[in-house]
């Protein structure tokens, strides 16, 4: 995992095989199908990283050979939050990493401005006692993201209790979100050169939403 000097709250994910599936999700050839079920691969992927300082406690348990103190996580429950609609493509693999996790849902567009507006909110009871993992594939304006995490902050969930996931970020995104919440963990793959003049990141992989459920923009 590559840490960034400019933002200490980055994680870019350089694992060879995050990058080789992303790779092949970014050719245009590649089918619905298999951009699917490369998005959960790589979900559960850096779900391992985004999890790798869970606190553990011991508990006393017989093996069949002997009893011993074994570790077991301690600590709060996990709510995924997926921002509707692409960032469910990343829960599933999320899921199959923390099956017992409960899943809240943010449902967002962007007006004609590139401005999002907020058209759903569906969240778990007790949610300022879980740790949330947004997620959405694409950092692009940041506006998203940053508002994700502002629903989240207004329903009573600290900062510390707030991890990004994302797949392919711009760096004008990057910038956004990171001088609205400079305190944030936000992971992603890859950083990417720019965003275009319709604010898609370039070289991207294009709307994933679209190339998730095989729909048209």
């Amino acid at each position: 995992m590559n840490l960034n000097t400019r933002y200490p709250h980055l994680h870019v994910i350089d694992h060879p095989l995050v990058q080789h599936k992303l790779s092949i999700m970014r050719s245009r050839n590649c089918p619905t199908k298999d951009f699917r079920q490369l998005l959960r691969e790589i979900s559960l992927l850096v779900g391992y990283e985004l999890t790798r300082d869970f606190p553990l406690t011991r508990r006393h348990i017989e093996t069949p050979v002997a009893p011993m103190e074994a570790p077991f996580l301690s600590g709060k429950k996990v709510v995924i939050v997926p921002v509707l609609r692409a960032g469910l493509g990343m829960t599933d693999g999320l899921l199959e990493l923390i099956p017992s996790a409960r899943v809240g849902h943010i449902g967002l567009y962007r007006d004609e401005n590139k401005q999002p507006v907020e058209y759903l909110v569906r969240m778990p009871k007790h949610l300022e006692d879980r740790t949330c993992i947004i997620t959405d594939p694409m950092v692009a304006t940041g506006g998203s993201a940053v508002h994700a995490v502002d629903v989240l902050l207004k329903r009573g969930v600290s900062e510390s209790n707030i991890r990004f996931m994302s797949l392919v970020s711009a760096p004008e995104g990057l910038d956004f979100f990171f001088r609205a919440h400079p305190s944030i963990d936000l992971y992603t793959c890859a950083v990417d050169e720019k965003l275009n003049e319709n604010a898609y990141i370039v070289p991207g992989l294009g709307d994933a939403g679209d190339r998730i459920f095989g729909t048209v923009g």
